[in-house]
């Protein structure tokens, strides 16, 4: 007798749930509809539709690899970010939804004046606005920063090649690759040694990151499916987690134009330190620290000063 959707997905509920795996029934409806190319108002309206032979089967090998750990993004190669749809890998990070704050806080701190493509008060073209995003990943900041402000030239970089090959189709997908540039390069050196060599150093007028800032010996605290399957580099920034802020600080303090902002993502009980190294800096003013829907520190902000004002 075939399997239909119904016993398909209670089935693959059932084989979650024993494995423990969070989101069980979720993970199981994503992976159904991935086999199935089908959405989740068609698996409900359809119950009694057959499986084909190579379509359960499919299904439960993915079963068997989530149960394993293996996230479900990987598994069905997707997740959504900002509304929009971004291809995940292996090389690449998994979008997380408190790091859609980085992308507000960034439009917020751009405001009216920057932020949008006419100016709302005179009617003239808002000038284009230059941005980097530093550790991009799957690209999912720097594609939702340039949907939401197309007069915006933005520069990608990341220390993994496969990483930017990711963030490149994603920008292709999205219609946005254009009008990024993407920079395999070690936080923002490759940009800070152009800016130096050029006779009219072209500086950005934001720069935004979510970095690594896991702490090495808190990898044992981390879920199985991140410890074991996502990419250590975009995981761990050093023996404490914060070492990279202090490098990014500094390399932001020097690429950034007068006002421009820097945005950063905040790694758990992290806000104080990374608000110590900002403040030991005579190049920040208006610093600021915004919460998750959960209460928890997880961006901060900060203004750069003009050159005059940091003598």
């Amino acid at each position: 007798m075939p399997l239909d959707v119904r016993s398909a997905l209670k089935e693959g509920m059932a084989r979650l749930r024993a494995a423990n795996v969070p989101s069980s029934t979720l993970a199981a409806e994503l992976l159904l509809m991935h086999v199935l190319g089908r959405d989740r108002a068609w698996i409900y309206a359809h119950p009694e539709e057959p499986l084909d032979l190579a379509a359960a089967e499919n299904y439960f090998a993915l079963l068997a690899r989530r149960a394993a750990g293996e996230p479900t993004q990987y598994l069905t190669g997707k997740q959504e970010f900002w509304g929009l749809e971004f291809e995940v890998t292996p090389a690449v990070l998994i979008p997380r939804p408190e790091t859609e704050h980085v992308v507000e806080v960034a439009l917020e701190r751009l405001g009216e004046e920057r932020g949008i493509k006419i100016n709302m008060r005179t009617g003239a073209p808002t000038p284009a606005v230059r941005v980097a995003d530093v550790g991009t990943g799957s690209g999912c900041i720097a594609v939702a920063l340039a949907h939401e402000l197309p007069h915006a030239e933005i520069f990608s970089t990341d220390i993994s090649a496969g990483a930017l090959a990711v963030a490149r189709r994603n920008a292709e997908r999205h219609g946005v690759a254009d009008r990024i540039h993407f920079v395999q390069t070690d936080l923002l050196q490759d940009l800070l040694r152009e800016s130096r060599a050029a006779s009219e150093p072209k500086r950005f007028d934001v720069i935004v990151s979510n970095p690594p800032y896991v702490a090495r010996n808190e990898a044992g605290e981390l879920p199985r499916e991140v410890r074991e399957h996502e990419p250590e580099a975009a995981l761990f920034g050093g023996p404490t987690g914060i070492e990279l802020y202090g490098r990014l600080i500094e390399e932001a303090a020097e690429l950034l134009v007068a006002r421009g902002i820097l945005v950063l993502e905040l790694g758990y009980n992290c806000a104080d330190a990374v608000r110590a190294i900002l403040s030991r800096q005579r190049a920040w003013v208006n610093v600021s620290i915004t919460n998750d829907l959960a209460g928890i520190p997880r961006v901060i902000a900060a203004e750069r000063v003009g050159d005059a004002e940091r003598r």
